[in-house]
């Protein structure tokens, strides 16, 4: 099993899934993106704890995956709202789709913060912004392998 592959592929799919069924414009990305026009997702950091499980190769991997949902170049109410509703529509349609990472694993949102004054920091110093952002984390957990 690709275990980074099928959870980066799982978090974009689950973004473009979850926008085209809530009507929401929002480009994705797998990674970050060389330009920014919000609003948009993309995937902004992978991680993975490994556990071993008794002798052998046997391990249990939590995998972990960041997403930045860029909202619009600042807080305003309707860009809140905006935030609000994406949130809790994305927070559902995660969970009734638990195994969208592969069938023998699971992913569910296990986090939602607020990144008010996200900086695209690894652009050029003058094509950086300020974005009003979400930071999403998704995790999972694939069993012995």
């Amino acid at each position: 099993m690709d275990v980074q592959t099928d959870y980066r592929a799982a978090a974009v799919g689950l973004m473009e899934d979850y926008a085209q069924s809530a009507s929401v414009k929002l480009q994705t990305y797998p990674g970050r993106p060389m330009s920014v026009n919000a609003p948009c997702g993309f995937v902004d950091r992978m991680g993975a704890t490994i556990d071993p499980i008794g002798p052998g190769a046997n391990y249990q991997i939590t995998p972990s995956c960041e997403l930045i949902i860029l909202h619009g170049p600042f807080d305003s109410k309707d860009a809140a709202d905006q935030r609000d509703a994406f949130v809790d529509g994305f927070v559902q349609w995660v969970a009734a789709r638990y195994h969208e990472a592969g069938s023998n694993s699971l992913i569910a949102v296990t986090r939602v913060e607020d990144e008010p004054t996200y900086v695209t920091d690894w652009m050029p110093p003058d094509r950086q912004r300020t974005y009003y952002g979400t930071r999403i984390t998704l995790e999972g957990y694939v069993g012995d392998n």
